[in-house]
């Protein structure tokens, strides 16, 4: 259970529901996400993390599935079941099949064990010297 009120869609308006007509339109959703009800508490939050999202997570350098991929690992690393389950139907509607999935969280698992006995040891970086 959610520890805030959530704005509903039925009592958005003004610049909510703008917002949240946005949201549903450029996300193809029929409602809008728990998450977004939760920011509308404060309107110009929403207004400000909607924004940053849109441009963040379009396609440049990065196509969109990679971003995914990156919110996935970060939201399972963080613990954080609601982006868990989120990023990873994102990234199921992007076309990657469980197998992907499965090989994403093993990347994840390996690199935060490997990054905390790193850390653990205060193992000092030195660049790698490459074989000419």
């Amino acid at each position: 259970m959610a520890l805030t009120r959530f704005v509903a869609e039925e009592e958005a308006t003004g610049k909510v529901k703008e917002i949240y007509d946005d949201i549903k339109r450029s996300r193809g959703l029929a409602q809008v996400p728990n998450f977004w009800k939760a920011l509308a508490v404060n309107p110009d939050y929403l207004e400000v993390t909607w924004n940053r999202i849109k441009v963040i997570m379009r396609p440049g350098k990065l196509d969109t599935l990679t971003k995914e991929i990156i919110a996935l690992s970060v939201s399972a690393t963080n613990n954080c079941d609601y982006c868990i389950r989120s990023h990873m139907d994102a990234c199921r509607a992007l076309g990657l099949d469980e197998e992907g999935i499965l090989e994403v969280m093993a990347v994840v698992d390996f690199f935060n064990g490997s990054n905390s006995i790193a850390s653990g040891l205060k193992i000092e970086y030195e660049p790698p010297v490459r074989v000419e």
